[in-house]
């Protein structure tokens, strides 16, 4: 239920389990989210004549795009739907991921870029054989469930009642226990996904490793299969041409052979391999089957490890496969367990696609891993090895990390697992490439980084909500930041004057104007970085927002990062951000106005005149870009900005300020007064930069509003487990003028709690955040799938989304404002 305090967390761990950490999501295989959620497509009446032309245009591009084979980047005919199904991805940042299920499916994958595959596919799995006295006592399909009629002789219907899943980003466990054979296993899943590593963290790669217990006094002979097939699990798997081989690597240094099936095949025209593999050291065996029918009966797996407790393991490789037919190999390992005996049988998945392109096919990728890896295609046996022989390392440096959030007794533990689960999203949306040679040298030595806005919203690097989470970057991965950023300042720089329409109004103009923040940097469907500002819903090069966040993430970056010569290259390109925005003060009071339109981030929640939201904005860029300024000895800006600084103050303060909050704009339309959420935005990011300046937002005045805030649109709905809504009246109803001011966002929720950390309210903060955990990782159960938004009626808008990554800027302002929490 919505009104769950976190005293009721049903997915934080309340007793010890062996095997497993004390904190992370914790549920039961047999555990089910009941609630019914659908994505967000009917508007309220009096919200629909605002978009009745958005509607007949955007349907007239969908059509456009259909009838060219592609899909729009924003498809609101065919939204994802709601699966609470999702646990724990696989995989390393920018090389594609495979989505796993809480109960062991493998069920969404994000090989190529930008295109997801929601498909649980029922021949990836894992076996458990046990034998006695040379028979087979028991012998089931441990992972999943059964799907179609292939595989009939594959017995699913593990209890779900005895087993438990557990989770904290990048690792997994489940535990699985057959009472009736004093038989208990654990299975831990490793990606390499290492804050400040950027070699491995690309690697796309993942180990699983079973610890098996004997309970028992009676020896017992185990062996765990694992088994996977070609593809995706989509109507392109019957292409034909996919073919598997087997392979045997020996470790020099130890006795230890690594051996396993490769399956080779093509994903939308791109080749790739995948690879299953497994440990072949003292006292266990490997065997394989390199290749059987993942819609036929299952025999050749079932059969012959029911009969020996091990596959056949034939060598070499096997017939390609004729159209409309699939393949699928598999991987078993048998150990012999006295008594009260442990052992450890250890298991990995690597996919080798070091080539991607794009739907335009105009420019080749190379994936990060090829560094290390090459370009050849054939390395998948070489990564298997290393996967299985890195996996450790790779867990001491994730439990290093880890550890001082883990270990802080003075944050609740609901957080714990907040914090680190939505880290998630940086792998799952994201690209690493090489490409273009003509880039800085950050971008040449780190590679063109871009993640997608959400799983639906099919757009890189959009600038204006990386802003809110980028916070996951600069603290974790400075260095892809930085190369994003690079980026960006080198498309504000460019123009295209290709001719778009845009589909809310329906004007035209030129898809990127010389020296604005574009609002993001392309479609996977076309060509990204060579074509940016696939949005086309308005002309952004009149938001007002986004200028303003690039000078405000360059100082961030700066603060965090200590690098002038970052500084110094950004410099410029925020000057002429900093002229073009000065064009939108009007009045010349030293504020810009907003549109008349839904002119930022919120582009269904039309704005007029001076705003709560972008004149907060714009004050903090006029401070940030003068500290900048100081910095680096321009006196002529540092004088001219700190003029226009000081009018636009004044004029914030009498326009907007109305003794309680910041009004949402200074118009008289009938929600000018509404109070937003998102209204502190600016002095976030100042304070979450260094910069404490009372001049440009008082103090006092700052935490009136939060608390306004807080009592309105965080306690006033579901006693306030459900985060911050955007808008709501004085009198504390929803804003329903828009649908986004009444929509939760996860992100803006986030950056609220971040706020008032900064000002000492962690008891408000921690409450508003809870809010957000509490709808989308138990009560909705959006795990691993977090939303742009929810509404109080179940609805959602974009599944997968980037702004919930601002988790992280909670992080940063205890780290930053409350370090002595983390020395307890």
């Amino acid at each position: 239920m919505a009104n769950r305090n976190p005293e009721d967390s049903f997915t934080t761990p309340k007793e010890k389990i062996s095997g497993l950490p004390d904190y992370g999501w914790r549920v039961n295989l047999d555990h089910q989210f009941t609630e019914k959620c659908k994505p967000f497509q009917s508007p309220r009446l009096s919200q629909i004549p605002s978009l009745v032309g958005l509607g007949l245009r955007y349907t007239h591009h969908t059509l456009k795009c259909y009838m060219k084979g592609r899909r729009p980047h924003m498809d609101f005919v065919n939204p994802v739907l709601h699966k609470p199904i999702y646990g724990c991805p696989i995989g390393g940042i920018g090389s594609g991921t495979i989505g796993r299920g809480y109960r062991g499916e493998f069920c969404r994958f994000h090989m190529v870029p930008g295109i997801y595959d929601y498909h649980t596919v029922q021949a990836d799995a894992f076996i458990l054989c046990i034998r006695k006295d040379g028979q087979t006592v028991y012998q089931k399909v441990l992972t999943g469930h059964r799907v179609s009629k292939s595989l009939k002789t594959w017995q699913w219907g593990f209890p779900q009642n005895q087993a438990t899943y557990q989770t904290l980003y990048p690792r997994a466990w489940t535990v699985y226990n057959i009472p009736e054979h004093k038989l208990r296993l654990i299975c831990r899943q490793i990606s390499p996904i290492i804050p400040h590593d950027y070699k491995d963290s690309s690697f796309p790669m993942t180990a699983f490793i079973w610890e098996v217990e004997n309970q028992g006094t009676e020896t017992l002979d185990v062996s765990i299969t694992f088994t996977f097939k070609n593809g995706t699990g989509g109507k392109k798997d019957h292409a034909g041409g996919c073919w598997t081989e087997s392979f045997c690597n020996k470790d020099k240094d130890k006795e230890d052979t690594v051996s396993g099936v490769m399956i080779h095949q093509k994903l939308y025209d791109m080749a790739c391999t995948y690879a299953i593999a497994a440990t072949k050291k003292d006292g266990v065996e490997v065997s394989h089957c390199l290749n059987f029918d993942p819609h036929g009966s299952g025999a050749e797996v079932w059969n012959e490890l029911h009969s020996n407790g091990k596959l056949d393991s034939k060598e070499g490789s096997s017939e390609k496969t004729r159209k409309g037919k699939e393949i699928g190999a598999a991987v078993s390992t048998m150990c012999s367990l006295p008594g009260g005996a442990t052992k450890t049988l250890e298991f990995s998945l690597v996919w080798d696609m070091p080539v991607v392109i794009f739907r335009s096919k105009e420019v080749q990728y190379a994936r990060r891993y090829a560094r290390w890896f090459g370009k050849s295609r054939d390395q998948a046996p070489q990564m298997s090895s290393y996967c299985l022989q890195n996996y450790s390392m790779w867990e001491d440096k994730i439990q290093a990390w880890q550890n001082p959030i883990l270990n802080c007794s003075a944050i609740p533990a609901w957080y714990k697992s907040f914090l680190l689960n939505e880290l998630y999203y940086v792998a799952d949306d994201a690209e690493i490439g090489d490409g273009d040679s003509e880039v800085h040298s950050i971008v040449k030595e780190y590679g063109k980084f871009a993640y997608l806005e959400g799983h639906e919203y099919r757009m890189y690097n959009t600038y204006d909500v990386h802003f809110y989470a980028s916070f996951a970057l600069i603290m974790l991965w400075p260095k892809l930041q930085l190369s994003l950023q690079y980026d960006l300042g080198k498309a504000v720089i460019s123009e295209d004057q290709e001719r778009m329409k845009f589909c809310m109004g329906g004007s035209v103009g030129h898809r990127k104007v010389l020296n604005t923040v574009p609002h993001d940097m392309g479609d996977p469907e076309d060509e990204p970085w060579v074509r940016v500002n696939s949005y086309n819903i308005h002309p952004t090069v009149d938001w007002k927002d986004l200028n303003l966040k690039f000078v405000l993430q360059v100082y961030r970056d700066y603060f965090a990062t200590n690098d002038r010569a970052y500084l110094e290259y950004m410099y410029p390109i925020m000057k002429v951000l900093m002229e073009r925005s000065l064009q939108w003060d009007k009045d010349n009071d030293g504020l810009i106005e907003n549109g008349g339109f839904a002119d930022q981030t919120f582009d269904a929640w039309v704005v007029h005149g001076a705003s709560a939201y972008c004149g907060g904005l714009w004050l903090c860029a006029l401070r940030m870009f003068v500290e900048s300024a100081k910095i680096l000895n321009e006196q002529d800006d540092l004088e001219k900005y700190t003029s226009i600084l000081n009018k636009a103050k004044e004029s914030y303060e009498i326009k907007l300020w109305n003794g309680h909050y910041y009004n949402y704009d200074c118009s008289t339309c009938g929600n000018h007064d509404s109070i937003m959420a998102d209204q502190l935005a600016g002095n976030w990011y100042m304070k979450a930069s260094g910069i404490t300046d009372n001049t440009v937002f008082p103090e006092d005045r700052v935490k009136i509003a939060l608390k306004t805030v807080f009592e309105s649109n965080v306690m006033g709905f579901a006693d306030g487990n459900m985060g911050a809504i955007n808008g709501t009246r004085p009198d504390g109803k929803k804003d329903i003028t828009s649908c986004q001011s009444e929509e939760f966002w996860t992100g803006v929720t986030s950056g609220l709690a971040a706020q008032m950390i900064q000002e000492g309210m962690l008891e408000e903060a921690f409450k508003t955040a809870w809010g957000n955990y509490n709808v989308c990782w138990e009560w909705l159960g959006f795990m691993f799938q977090s939303p742009e938004a929810y509404m109080t009626s179940k609805h959602f808008r974009s599944l997968g989304y980037m702004r919930a990554l601002a988790v992280w800027s909670i992080q940063w302002a205890l780290e930053k404002y409350h370090p002595d929490l983390f020395k307890s």
